[in-house]
């Protein structure tokens, strides 16, 4: 199935699970590699889910920085294209945008709730951790406001990831967005444009 760009492994699903995997990858005794003793390799896949495209951005923390594995659009409806991007870049932890509190029409609500639905059951068949974040959560960690445009939120993505270009489509943005926050919870720092080597962007 088409997407534009492209691993998971077990564990728990919810808040609770995403605690727990937060908390082994914060364990010094657990997973160990890279050039720096010590140092744990962190992989965060974060995931805009839409309608018609659903973003997705797999961010790794490696010694010399965070980098972008891959990052791209899923344009084919159906849970088979997702999960199988899944499977291939096997994150500790996936971040999925949470819903919106209102919508203004309920037929698009349940819409996006089955496209959310169909990401958490991927996840929880491949056994990897889901942390729901709030769009202005993610907004004000990137952006420092909550209430920030998709433009606004583009250019802090590309500065902080150290992009050649701006983050294209504005999904894409928001899932490197997602990534970069939940990449934020598990190490305790925000990137610092260093992210250019290994990336991927289609």
């Amino acid at each position: 199935m088409p997407h534009e760009g492209v691993q998971l492994r077990h564990g728990e699903r919810g808040s609770r699970g995403a605690g727990r995997a937060i908390a082994r990858m914060l364990d010094p005794d657990e997973g160990r590699r890279g050039d720096r003793p010590g140092f744990r390799v962190v992989k965060v896949m974060g995931v805009d889910p839409g309608l018609m495209a659903t973003g997705f951005g797999v961010l790794e923390a490696r010694p010399e920085g965070v980098v972008v594995v891959e990052a791209g659009v899923i344009s084919t409806p159906g849970g088979h294209a997702v999960h199988r991007i899944i499977d291939a870049q096997k994150p500790s932890l996936l971040i999925v945008e949470d819903l919106y509190t209102e919508y203004k029409f309920p037929r698009t609500a349940v819409l996006m709730g089955h496209a959310r639905g169909v990401i958490y059951l991927a996840a929880r068949q491949l056994g990897v951790a889901v942390l729901a974040l709030a769009p202005s959560e993610v907004k004000r960690a990137v952006t420092g406001n909550g209430s920030a445009g998709k433009g606004q939120v583009q250019r802090a993505v590309q500065t902080l990831l150290g992009l050649e270009r701006l983050p294209h489509p504005s999904h894409v943005a928001d899932a490197l967005g997602l990534a970069v926050t939940g990449m934020a919870r598990v190490t305790g720092q925000l990137p610092a444009g260093r992210a250019t080597r290994g990336q991927v962007l289609r």
